[in-house]
C-alpha cells in the first residue's frame, strides 16, 4: 500500500507527536526513532516518511497511528459471514481491488466501508453517490481487505461456480471471437464463456482443458480418449479476463503472474461433483492452463471394465490376496494407473482388513478405505506419511507414487514387516521397475525379496461399437506393423463416425498391458542388475503377455483399430517392441 501524504502530514500536525506514538504502538525503537528525526534536520522530509523509507516501520504502523489520533475505528479481522454479498452488486470487484476498500454493512441511515486510506475523499464521494448515504469509514491492512474482497466477490458468485449447468448457453458462439476485450474476471461474458468451456469438456468426456496462448490468438484444446483436440481460438487480448476468471474460482493470486500456481475448483454439474486441478504456467505470452477434469461419482470401475482379461486378470487376482510383498503399476502420465490401483483396492476391500492410503489428489473416495490428503506445502509427503500409517497396524497400503529413495526404501520395509503394499511408479515398461528403485537407492536383495509384481499399462481408443466398419487390412498395413497374426483374409475394424460418437468413430479407452510376476528365475536376475531385456526375455518365456501383443489382441478382437494401434506403437516404440 502507497500511504498518502495526507495522511503523512495528518499524523505529523497532531498535537502529539507521530515519534511517540510509533514508540507507543509499534515495535520501533528510540535509536531508530533518533536516526529517523536527525534525517528531517537534514533534508525537512515528514518523519513518518524517512521511516517508511528505512523499512522501521510498515504502511500499517501508519494507518493504526492515524486511526488512533482521528478516532476512526481500526479493524483487525473483517468476518465475512456479516457481510451481505447484495452490496458489492454494482461495484466491479477490480474498484474495490484498486482503492482498496470493501463495503461492509447498510443501515437505513448510512453505509459502513472498510477501507486503507480514509483520506481518499474522490472515492468516499464516488460512494456516497453510488449508495445515496452517508459513508462511514472503518479501516483495515491491505492484506485484511485484499483477502475479504477474495471472498465476498467468491461467496457472491458461489450459486455461478457451483451450478455451471444454470449459466450454461447453448447458443454462444464458442467459434466466434469472444466480446470481453475490456470485460474484468467478474463481468458476465467472461463468466459465461468459462463456464461454457468447462460445461462442453464434461459433456464430451474430456480429461484435460488447455488454454494455451501464443502471439495472436489463444488456442483452447480439449485432451479426448488422450488425443489433443482443438477447440476454438480467441484473440490473445481475452487471455488476462479468463485467466483472472478461472483462478477467482479456484482461489488463486489472480495478480501473481510471475510465478506457477496450482488449485481445485470443486462444482456441481447436473447433480454429480466435478473435481478440477487447475496448473498455471508463466510462458512467453501470457500464462498456460491446464484444467484436469475428473468427476467424482463415487464408483470406483472394475478390473474386468477396464479392460483386464484372461490370464492377466487371474494373476492379478492371486497377487491381490497375499498377505505382504510389493504390486506396482507403472506408465506414463495419464495411463489410468491410480484407477487400477483402486480397482485391486477394491476388489479387496472388506470389513475384516484395513486399508490406508496416501494420495496426491484423492481422486476416488471408497467407503471403509482411509485415505489420506498428501500436502508438500506442510511437510506432508509420501514418505513422510507412509511412516505414520505403518503405526496405524493396516493390513494393505496404497502409496500414490513412488517418486524418491526415502518413498521406495519405506515401501520396501513396510512390505517385509507383513505389509501388502500398493503404489506406482514412472516407468516404460514393466522389466524396467527394478532398476528404477535400483537407481533410487534400494538394494537388489530388498526388492527381489519383496516385489511380487509389476503392471505395465497404457490406455488404448475403442471403436464405437454402433458405427464401426469391418474391412480387410491391406497387405502394407500387415508387413509395415508386421503383424503376423493378422492374415491377408483377417476382418479386422475401423473408425467411421456417428452422432453417438461425436463423428470421432472411438468411444472411450481400454486398458492394454503387461505384467511381470517376479518369480524364482527372476529374482537372481534382480540381484544381479540385470537390464530389462534380461528381465523381459525371461517373463515373456514364462508366458508374459507383453504391451505390444495386448494390444494387437484388442485390435483382432475388434475393439480396436489398426489406426489406433499404428498410434500407440508409435508413441511407445521403445517400450512395445519386442
Amino acid at each position: 500500500m502507497k500511504i498518502s501524504e495526507k495522511m503523512l502530514e495528518k499524523v505529523e500536525t497532531h498535537r502529539e507527536k507521530i515519534g511517540q506514538l510509533l514508540l507507543k504502538y509499534t515495535s520501533l525503537t528510540e535509536s531508530q526513532l533518533s536516526e529517523a528525526l536527525d534525517i528531517q534536520k537534514e533534508t525537512g522530509h515528514l518523519v513518518g516518511e524517512i521511516l517508511l523509507r528505512k523499512n522501521y516501520i510498515h504502511p500499517h504502523d501508519i494507518i493504526r497511528v492515524v486511526c488512533h489520533q482521528i478516532d476512526i475505528p481500526f479493524i483487525e479481522t473483517i468476518n465475512i459471514e456479516e457481510i451481505d454479498p447484495e452490496l458489492i452488486t454494482d461495484i466491479p470487484i477490480n474498484y474495490c481491488k484498486h482503492h482498496e476498500l470493501l463495503p461492509m454493512a447498510k443501515t437505513n441511515h448510512s453505509v459502513e466501508i472498510v477501507m486503507t486510506d480514509p483520506f481518499n475523499f474522490e472515492v468516499l464521494n464516488d460512494l456516497q453517490t453510488l449508495f445515496k448515504k452517508p459513508i462511514h469509514v472503518s479501516v483495515a491492512s491491505p492484506l485484511r481487505i485484499a483477502d475479504a474482497i477474495n471472498r465476498v466477490y467468491e461467496k457472491a458468485n458461489k450459486n455461478i461456480v457451483d451450478s455451471l449447468e444454470d449459466e450454461f448457453d447453448e447458443s454462444l458462439d464458442l467459434d466466434g471471437p469472444l466480446d470481453i476485450l475490456d470485460a474484468g474476471a467478474d463481468e458476465a461474458p467472461v463468466i459465461r464463456f468459462v463456464n461454457s468451456i468447462i460445461f462442453r469438456a464434461v459433456k464430451e468426456g474430456a480429461s484435460d482443458i488447455h488454454i494455451e496462448p501464443y502471439e495472436k490468438e489463444v488456442f483452447y484444446r480439449f485432451r479426448i480418449n488422450g488425443i489433443m483436440t482443438e477447440i476454438l481460438r480467441q484473440p490473445l487480448k481475452t487471455q488476462a479476463a479468463v485467466s483472472s476468471r478461472i483462478k477467482v474460482m479456484a482461489k488463486l493470486d489472480i495478480a501473481e503472474k510471475r510465478l506457477p500456481q496450482d488449485g481445485r475448483i470443486k462444482i456441481k454439474m447436473a447433480g454429480k461433483d466435478i473435481d478440477i486441478r487447475l496448473s498455471t504456467v508463466p510462458i512467453q505470452n501470457g500464462e498456460r492452463i491446464v484444467m484436469r477434469v475428473l468427476e467424482k461419482s463415487g464408483k470406483v470401475l472394475q478390473l474386468e471394465q477396464l479392460g483386464y482379461g484372461g490370464k492377466v486378470l487371474k494373476d492379478l487376482d492371486e497377487l491381490s490376496k497375499r498377505k505382504h510383498g510389493i504390486l506396482y503399476v507403472c506408465g506414463p502420465t495419464g495411463s489410468g494407473k491410480t484407477t487400477t490401483l483402486f480397482a485391486v483396492i477394491d476388489r479387496i476391500n472388506s470389513p475384516d482388513k484395513m486399508i490406508i492410503t496416501v494420495e496426491d489428489p484423492v481422486e476416488y473416495e471408497i467407503p471403509g478405505v482411509s485415505q489420506i490428503q498428501a500436502n508438500s506445502k506442510i511437510d506432508l509427503t509420501f514418505a513422510r506419511a507412509l511412516r505414520s500409517i505403518v503405526r496405524q497396524d493396516p493390513d494393505v497400503i496404497m502409496v500414490g507414487e513412488t517418486r524418491d529413495g526415502e518413498t521406495a526404501s519405506m515401501a520396501v520395509e513396510a512390505s517385509l514387516t507383513g505389509h501388502f503394499v500398493l503404489s506406482t511408479i514412472h516407468t516404460n515398461d514393466a522389466a524396467s521397475a527394478p532398476n528404477r528403485l535400483i537407481d533410487m537407492g534400494v538394494q537388489p536383495f530388498l526388492i527381489a525379496s519383496s516385489l511380487i509384481g509389476v503392471l505395465a499399462q497404457r490406455l488404448m481408443q475403442t471403436l464405437c461399437h454402433e458405427c464401426k466398419e469391418e474391412y480387410t487390412p491391406t497387405i502394407e498395413e500387415i508387413e509395415a506393423l508386421d503383424l503376423n497374426e493378422i492374415k491377408s483374409d483377417t476382418k479386422v475394424f475401423k473408425p467411421a463416425g456417428c452422432a453417438k460418437c461425436n463423428y470421432r468413430g472411438y468411444a472411450g479407452r481400454t486398458a492394454i498391458s503387461e505384467l511381470l510376476l517376479i518369480t524364482d528365475e527372476i529374482r537372481p536376475l534382480i540381484l544381479e542388475k540385470a537390464d530389462a531385456g534380461q528381465l523381459k526375455k525371461v517373463g515373456v518365456s514364462q508366458g508374459m503377455i507383453t504391451l505390444r501383443q495386448d494390444a494387437i489382441n484388442k485390435v483382432l478382437s475388434g475393439d480396436s483399430s489398426i489406426e489406433e494401434l499404428m498410434r500407440v506403437i508409435n508413441d511407445n516404440e521403445e517400450e512395445l517392441e519386442n
